[in-house]
C-alpha cells in the first residue's frame, strides 16, 4: 500500500512539474494578452464607448454610431442642471431683445411722422416712389418660404430623440432652418461617413436655429434633437441646397 501511495504521489509531482512555465512562455503569454486587449480596445470599446474609431472597423459594425450616441446621452445628462438656467437666460435674452424692438418700431414711427408734417413735395414723391419697391418685397416673402426644397415636422415625447441627416458630398452646402415651435430641444449638429465623424454644433435648451451646413467630408450630415422638457414638443425642419437625399428615422 505504501508503494502504491508513493507512485501515486510521484505521478501527481510529475503532473504538476508538466504545467511549471519558464520566464520565455511566461512572456508570451504576457504579450500574447497586451495585443489581444490592446485589438479589443482599438476595434470595440472605443468606438462602441466614445464614438472614437481610429481604424474605421467600429463603422464598418455599425459600433461608432451607437458610441456617439452614448456620448450624446452622457453630455445631455450631464448638461440638464444648466439647462434651467440657459432656458431663463434665453427667456432674458428674448424680453430685452422684444423691447428693443418695441422701442426701435416706436422710433421709427416717431421719425416717419415728422418727416411726414414737415415734408417738402419732393419729398412725398420720393415716399410714393419708394412704396411700390416696399410692396414688391413684401409680395416676394412668400415665393423665398416657397423655395424651401424639403419640410418636415416630427413631434417628440418627453425624453424623446430623432435624428435626421442630409446625403452630402465634401464641400456641399445646405441652408436649413428648424424650430421647436415656441418649446426648446437640445441638439447635436454632426457628420458621418466613410469611417469619418464630426461635430459641428452642440447646443442645450434651445429654440431654434438657422445656417449653412458646409460638409467636412462625403458622408451624412445632420441634426439630433432630444427633448428634455416634460410635454410634447414639435420640430419642424427646412432645408435646401445641393444635397442627394434626406435620412429619416
Amino acid at each position: 500500500m505504501q508503494s502504491n501511495a508513493n507512485a501515486g504521489a510521484s505521478t501527481r509531482s510529475s503532473h504538476v512539474q508538466g504545467v511549471n512555465a519558464t520566464a520565455g512562455g511566461l512572456v508570451k503569454v504576457t504579450l500574447g494578452a497586451a495585443v489581444a486587449a490592446g485589438a479589443i480596445l482599438t476595434f470595440v470599446w472605443l468606438p462602441a464607448e466614445y464614438g472614437v474609431d481610429p481604424t474605421g472597423v467600429g463603422h464598418v459594425l455599425g459600433l461608432t454610431e451607437m458610441g456617439q450616441i452614448k456620448e450624446q446621452i452622457h453630455a445631455e445628462a450631464d448638461a440638464d442642471a444648466a439647462a434651467a438656467l440657459a432656458v431663463e437666460g434665453v427667456q432674458t435674452v428674448s424680453g430685452g431683445a422684444d423691447l428693443n424692438q418695441k422701442l426701435d418700431a416706436i422710433q421709427a414711427q416717431l421719425t416717419a411722422i415728422a418727416a411726414t408734417v414737415g415734408a417738402s413735395p419732393q419729398t412725398m414723391n420720393a415716399q410714393a416712389v419708394a412704396s411700390p419697391a416696399a410692396t414688391t418685397q413684401a409680395d416676394s416673402a412668400p415665393e423665398t418660404a416657397a423655395a424651401w426644397l424639403d419640410e418636415i415636422d416630427y413631434s417628440l415625447a418627453p425624453g424623446e430623440g430623432i435624428e435626421v441627416k442630409l446625403i452630402m458630398d465634401e464641400g456641399a452646402v445646405a441652408e436649413y432652418e428648424w424650430s421647436a415651435n415656441g418649446a426648446v430641444v437640445n441638439h447635436d449638429t454632426h457628420g458621418d461617413g466613410d469611417g469619418q465623424s464630426i461635430s459641428y454644433e452642440q447646443g442645450r435648451s434651445v429654440p431654434d436655429q438657422s445656417g449653412q451646413l458646409v460638409a467636412a467630408f462625403t458622408g451624412n450630415h445632420g441634426w439630433f434633437w432630444r427633448n428634455r422638457t416634460d410635454k410634447d414638443v414639435v420640430v419642424t425642419l427646412r432645408t435646401r441646397g445641393d444635397y442627394k437625399g434626406m435620412l429619416l428615422p
